[in-house]
């Protein structure tokens, strides 16, 4: 694969060290190079892009100064009126008041199961507004879990029991489907994948590639029959999961498509409440999904180019063009100002994109105030503001 174009600057770095397990944990060393954005510190070469090394350009020593970025939101801690549970995920900040769940999409932004330490601005209203957008558009396929949205950042619905595992749908060889194909693995999740395939070539029929998930590290493929015998979903609901995978994967196409996208795999998470199953979580955002621009994607195809994708693969790209792929020992770059704005124009042109409405950018001022005023007035019946 060619080397993605530069983006931004260069970063800083950050080291990922192994834990008692022997796994890279989540616990990061920064290192302080002599440049705060340009890390020209002989001490530290393990950086490709070093400017101490002759094989690469000299930066200049004092960046383009940048206007400063919007306030972002990278955790919060609040303690709402009856709140019993709390949970951070990845990108989401999750209480439990009652029997509801109080969903708070972070901007937060993780790449090969690693937070990375520079929150995107706008990111989390851009999650928790498509994920609402198309909740609300595949009601009639699966139930799900929203009930409310007080603010821009928040979600609120049903506290569900979540099935352990994620249900992936490919229509493309991309992403990790593609690493595996290339590294001469023909079969994903137990499910086989054709010969004589190109990155990014339309597989025959959808594929669906489930993974456990997680709760720290890595998520890992699994096939049907491993998640069956492992009990981790009845064979009756599995039915149901595939069912609802299918025919969300094909309303996810279709809406895309009618956007000039192309919905290239996606992941749906699923719970049980009161013996009903949910579709819990996000869906078709550009943190779960991939998506492709419709036109020229034959062309593209046939000259062997990279696709022009809207989905957050080119942040990993980034880090890999940067020697990350969240494995042990490696650096982790910071994002410059350049390329936090980039990716935070990538979000926003999703959104635009895939809904076909305007970005009504919310009040960033005092961001953890905005949705605690906005939550517990939803919690006490009061009009959001």
């Amino acid at each position: 694969m060619a080397a993605p174009e530069s983006f931004g600057g260069q970063p800083t770095l950050l080291s990922s060290r192994p834990g008692r397990s022997g796994k890279a944990n989540k616990a990061l060393t920064l290192f302080f190079p002599t440049n705060p954005i340009y890390p020209t510190n002989p001490k530290y070469p393990i950086n490709p892009t070093n400017p101490t090394n002759p094989k690469y350009p000299k930066y200049p020593k004092t960046p383009t100064k940048m206007p400063a970025l919007p306030n972002a939101i990278m955790e919060t801690h609040f303690h709402f009126p009856g709140q019993a549970k709390f949970y951070r995920g990845k990108v989401r900040d999750v209480y439990t008041v009652g029997g509801q769940l109080i969903m708070v999409a972070s901007d937060r932004i993780s790449a090969f199961d690693h937070v990375l330490p520079r929150p995107i601005p706008y990111k989390g209203q851009v999650l928790n507004q498509i994920a609402a957008y198309f909740l609300n558009a595949t009601r009639d396929i699966a139930p799900n879990w929203l009930e409310a949205t007080p603010d821009p950042n928040v979600a609120v619905g049903r506290a569900c029991e979540p099935f352990r595992v994620e249900m992936v749908i490919r229509g493309y060889l991309a992403g990790h489907a593609w690493r595996e194909y290339k590294a001469g693995r023909r079969l994903i999740s137990g499910v086989p994948m054709p010969g004589g395939m190109k990155e990014n070539d339309p597989f025959p029929e959808p594929i669906i590639t489930p993974a456990t998930k997680a709760e720290e590290g890595h998520d890992e493929d699994i096939s049907r029959e491993e998640i069956l015998a492992r009990g981790l979903v009845s064979e009756q609901d599995y039915l149901l999961l595939e069912q609802y995978t299918r025919a969300l994967f094909r309303r996810g196409t279709d809406m895309a498509a009618e956007r000039g996208l192309i919905l290239v795999d996606t992941k749906y998470e699923f719970g049980k409440k009161d013996g009903q199953i949910y579709l819990i979580d996000e869906i078709h955002t550009p943190d779960s999904s991939r998506y492709f621009y419709k036109e020229g994607y034959e062309e593209r195809q046939a000259r062997g180019e990279h696709q022009k994708q809207l989905s957050k693969e080119f942040v990993r790209e980034w880090l890999m063009a940067h020697g990350f792929q969240g494995l042990e020992g490696q650096l982790m770059p910071i994002m410059p100002d350049a390329f936090v704005e980039q990716v935070s124009e990538r979000y926003i042109e999703l959104y635009e994109r895939i809904t076909g409405q305007a970005f009504r950018k919310a009040e960033t001022g005092n961001i953890e105030e905005r949705i605690r005023r906005n939550v517990e007035g939803f919690l006490e019946g009061r009009p959001v503001q």
